[in-house]
């Protein structure tokens, strides 16, 4: 099994991980705050940010295992590669979905609106409203505040950093560990 001391590796993989640890929980507390406001404005959390709570929660104790199982030396990295590649895929939905209608949204020109538009926006919020039972499209809040708006672009920034660190892990370890593999393999024969 793998050793705790395992080089420049084994270095990379301690950093990313706490680097990791840090983005989810930062997640999470940006998150849990947004859907927080949702559900005591009577409006049912979307989808998308429910999702990114239950990827980041799930990531978050699979960064803290692994991290764990790694320094008592009975974590290969060639295994944690291979979850660190499905959590890859997890990470790059979330920043896509996530990110798709931000990457045009300015949130330095959301507090300067005129009258007219914040009435039209409060009109098309209250037919919203009535019209789909309480539910909203995250991107209909992430409009109406300078702070919602910059919450989800952290978010979003933050989920794409994460997808870095996993890249980080993954490649590197995916061109070692085959070579470890097989050098383990034949000194236990």
């Amino acid at each position: 099994m793998g050793s705790s001391h395992d080089g420049a590796l084994g270095i990379t993989f301690k950093v990313v991980r706490v680097l990791q640890a840090v983005c989810l929980i930062s997640v999470i507390g940006m998150t849990a705050n947004f859907i927080s406001d949702m559900v005591k404005s009577s409006i049912t959390p979307p989808q998308v940010l429910v999702g990114t709570l239950s990827v980041t929660c799930i990531a978050t104790l699979y960064c803290a295992v692994t991290f764990i199982l790694y320094l008592d030396g009975i974590l290969p990295l060639i295994a944690s590669a291979g979850m660190d590649a499905l959590h890859l895929i997890a990470v790059i939905v979330i920043a896509v979905v996530v990110g798709k209608p931000l990457s045009y949204l300015n949130c330095e020109l959301i507090g300067k609106v005129t009258e007219s538009s914040g009435f039209a926006f409060t009109t098309a919020l209250l037919k919203n409203l009535d019209k789909d039972g309480g539910k909203l499209g995250y991107s209909h809040w992430v409009g109406a505040s300078k702070g919602y708006c910059l919450e989800m672009k952290s978010i979003w920034g933050l989920s794409i950093a994460l997808c870095d660190m996993h890249d980080l892990l993954v490649a590197p370890v995916a061109g070692e560990g085959p070579k470890r593999y097989r050098e383990m393999k034949s000194r236990r024969v």
